[in-house]
């Protein structure tokens, strides 16, 4: 790609992170974290722990930018419980790393699915619950 298409993309995009609401960069970024458990599990499955570390590190990455967006002041219990189950991906996502082993992966996939929907329908409705994201 030559440099003046990759600016181009790269203005593109910054154009469509501008423009999203907060409900729908939080939707973006479970998105995110998606695609690359869906890498990191594909990794794994094809005994390629360089593409299986690197995913794993973008898709904790994005949980650890999801966890910096949750007002605990404000978001009481949900903020708390988001929280946790963060942590809780955190630790599942790493004990995958340390065995190699998909499942973990699996079941913070299937977590991140759910959330994703409810952030998705929240952002179509703009009808979160305060104090939640930032």
């Amino acid at each position: 790609m030559s440099y003046v298409a990759t600016r181009g993309l790269a203005s593109y995009k910054q154009t469509e992170v501008q423009s999203r609401t907060p409900l729908e960069l939080v939707t973006m970024l479970y998105d995110g974290a998606l695609r690359f458990l869906g890498a990191a599990r594909d990794a794994i499955d094809r005994h390629d722990i360089p593409a299986r570390r690197e995913a794993l590190n973008r898709a904790l990455a994005i949980i650890a930018e999801l966890q910096s967006t949750l007002n605990m002041a404000d978001g009481g219990e949900i903020a708390a419980e988001l929280d946790r189950l963060y942590e809780y991906a955190n630790l599942r996502l790493l004990d995958a790393a340390m065995r190699n082993d998909a499942a973990p992966i699996d079941e913070v996939r299937r977590i991140f699915d759910i959330l994703r929907d409810g952030w998705a329908t929240a952002a179509k409705t703009e009808a979160a619950p305060v104090g939640i994201a930032r």
